[in-house]
C-alpha cells in the first residue's frame, strides 16, 4: 500500500505540464533516433545527455528514459519496411516483419509491433513496481558462471529449437563467434586476428554488421529481381488496427511467454538481444504455425518486440536497484545518476523516493505516449512502401552508409558494411540463416569473458559451472534445449515408421 500512494505522488509528479512536455518530445526523438540506423538508442541518450546538466533530474531523466521508449518502438520501423533493423533487438523482427510488409499487411505488422513493444514494455514496468526489491536482490547472485550460464542457454535454445539446417546453424554461429573474436581480448590486451591492421583492433562493431548483413544484402537481392518493391502497394487504416488489435487475445500465450522471457533476460541481465531472438526462437518451436515463420506469421513480430521492450525496460531494475547498469542505455543513465549527485542503489529509493516513483511513473506514461504517436504516424511510415524501390534504394544505401560512418566516424566502417552486404546476399542465396551469425556476434565475445572469468575464479576447475543450484539449472535447461530438437525429429521419425507397419 506505501508502494501504490508513493506511485501516485509520481505520477502527479510526472503529469506536471513541463515534464509531460519533455516526456513527448523525448519520445519523438526517440523514435528519430530509433529509425536510424547506426545511431541507436544507447548513442542517442548520450549525445543529448550534456543538454539535460541544467534541468531538475526528474525532468533530465523523463526526457532520456523517453528518449529510450521512442528508440525501442522506432527500431520496428525500417525492419518491418525494408528489412534494415533500426536497432539491435530489431533484427529478429525482421524475419516475418519484412515478408508481412512485402505482402501488403505492412500497417497490420507495425500495428502489431507497437502493440507488443507496449505490452512487453508494461510488464517489465509493472516487474519494477511490484518486485524491486526481490528481483534487485536476485541480481546480486549472478557472477560469471551464471553470466555463462545465461549465454549458453541461449545459444543451445536456438540450435536446438531451430527449424532451420542445424548444421547450417552450427556453422552461422562459428562464423559469428570467429568474428567476435577479432580484436583485443578483454582479459589478456593481446590483438587476435587483427592481421597488423590498426583498424581491426576494436574488432567488428554489430550495426555495421547487420547494416550489411541485411540492409545492404537485401537491396542486392532485390536489384536482382528487378528493383520490384514488393510491397509498394501497402495502406493503413484505422480498422487494420482495431483488427489486428481483436486478433492479438489469439496470440495470449506467445505474448505472456515472451514477456517472461524478457523480463528474465533484462534482470539477470541476458539483454534485449538476447531476449528477442529467444522470445522468435520459443513462438516459431510451439506456435502451431511454426513451419510458415519466417513467411510473414504476425506471431513472428508479437514475440520478439514483447521480448525485447519487457527485457530492455526491466534492465532499468538492477541499475536503479543496485547501481548495476542491465544495458547500454542504463549505464549511460546511471552516469547522468552520478552527474546529477544521484548514488543508484538500495538507499535511492529512501533518500530519493519521489525521484524514483517520479521516474517509474513517467515509464507508464511514456510508454503510453509511445504507443498513441507511433499509431498516429504509422499511415506516414506505410505509405513509404508506395516509393518505387528504384528511387529508394540510393536513399536507403545512403543511409546505411551514413550510419556505419557515424559509429565511429571511420570510411573503414563503410567498406565493412559493404563486404558484409555481399556476405549476407551469399549466405541468403545458399539458404543459411543469418540470425545464428549475429547472435553469436553480439553475444559470442560476452559469453567468452564470462567464462574465462568463472574459470580463473575457481581456479580452472571446470565443477564452478555446477557449484550451486542456479548455475546448475541453467547449464542442464540449456543442454535440454539442446537435444530438445534432435531428439523429438527422431522420435518423430520413429513413430513415421511405425504407423505404416501397423
Amino acid at each position: 500500500m506505501e508502494n501504490f500512494y508513493s506511485l501516485m505522488q509520481g505520477f502527479e509528479l510526472a503529469l506536471s505540464l513541463h515534464n509531460i512536455f519533455y516526456m513527448i518530445l523525448g519520445v519523438l526523438l526517440g523514435i528519430v533516433v530509433g529509425v536510424l540506423p547506426g545511431l541507436g538508442g544507447p548513442n542517442g541518450v548520450a549525445i543529448l545527455l550534456p543538454l539535460t546538466f541544467g534541468m531538475d533530474p526528474t525532468s533530465a531523466i523523463i526526457l532520456l528514459s523517453s528518449i529510450y521508449w521512442g528508440a525501442l518502438f522506432g527500431g520496428a520501423i525500417t525492419s518491418i519496411l525494408f528489412n534494415i533493423p533500426g536497432e539491435a533487438w530489431s533484427v529478429a523482427t525482421t524475419f516475418d516483419g519484412y515478408p508481412m510488409a512485402q505482402q501488403g499487411r505492412a500497417g497490420e505488422a507495425l500495428t502489431a509491433a507497437f502493440t507488443s513493444s507496449f505490452i512487453g514494455a508494461i510488464c517489465g514496468v509493472l516487474l519494477i513496481t511490484l518486485v524491486a526489491p526481490l528481483v534487485a536482490k536476485f541480481a546480486l547472485r549472478f557472477g560469471p558462471a551464471e553470466f555463462f550460464a545465461v549465454y549458453l542457454l541461449t545459444f543451445c535454445s536456438f540450435i536446438g529449437m531451430g527449424r532451420e539446417n542445424r548444421a547450417k546453424i552450427g556453422v552461422a554461429l562459428c562464423i559469428g563467434f570467429l568474428l567476435a573474436a577479432v580484436g583485443m581480448d578483454t582479459i589478456s590486451g593481446d590483438m587476435r586476428m587483427t592481421f597488423g591492421s590498426s583498424e581491426l583492433m576494436r574488432g567488428f562493431d554489430f550495426l555495421v554488421v547487420v547494416i550489411g548483413l541485411f540492409g545492404v544484402s537485401e537491396i542486392l537481392l532485390t536489384v536482382e529481381e528487378g528493383l520490384e518493391f514488393k510491397g509498394k502497394k501497402a495502406g493503413i487504416q484505422l480498422s487494420v488496427v482495431l483488427k489486428t488489435w481483436m486478433e492479438m487475445p489469439k496470440h495470449f500465450a506467445t505474448l505472456i511467454r515472451s514477456c517472461v522471457v524478457g523480463m528474465w533476460m533484462g534482470v539477470t541481465p541476458g539483454g534485449a538481444i538476447a531476449a528477442s531472438f529467444m522470445g522468435y526462437g520459443l513462438a516459431r518451436r510451439f506456435s502451431r504455425r511454426g513451419k510458415n515463420f519466417g513467411k510473414g506469421e504476425i506471431e513472428g513480430v508479437l514475440a520478439p518486440e514483447t521480448a525485447a521492450h519487457a527485457a530492455g525496460t526491466s534492465a532499468l531494475l538492477p541499475m536503479l536497484a543496485l547501481g548495476i547498469p542491465g544495458s547500454a542505455t542504463a549505464a549511460v543513465l546511471l552516469g547522468g545518476l552520478m552527474i546529477w549527485g544521484l548514488q543508484p542503489g538500495p538507499l535511492l529509493f529512501v533518500e530519493q523516493k519521489e525521484f524514483v516513483w517520479g521516474l517509474i511513473a513517467s515509464m507508464y506514461l511514456g510508454n503510453f505516449a509511445g504507443l498513441v504517436i507511433v499509431l498516429l504516424t504509422v499511415p506516414l511510415f506505410a505509405a513509404v512502401m508506395r516509393i518505387p524501390f528504384g528511387m529508394v534504394a540510393p536513399l536507403i544505401l545512403m543511409v546505411c552508409a551514413i550510419g556505419a560512418y557515424t559509429i565511429s566516424n571511420s570510411i573503414f566502417d563503410i567498406w565493412l558494411m559493404l563486404v558484409f552486404g555481399v556476405i549476407g546476399y551469399v549466405m541468403k542465396k545458399l539458404n543459411y540463416p543469418l540470425a545464428p551469425l549475429v547472435l553469436a556476434l553480439v553475444l559470442g565475445d560476452r559469453a567468452e569473458e564470462a567464462f574465462r572469468m568463472a574459470m580463473l575464479g575457481s581456479g580452472g576447475n571446470i565443477s564452478v559451472f555446477v557449484s550451486n543450484g542456479l548455475v546448475g539449472t541453467l547449464i542442464v535447461l540449456a543442454f535440454v534445449l539442446l537435444f530438445w530438437g534432435p531428439v523429438s525429429d527422431l522420435l518423430a521419425r520413429l513413430r513415421g515408421r511405425t504407423v505404416p507397419a501397423e
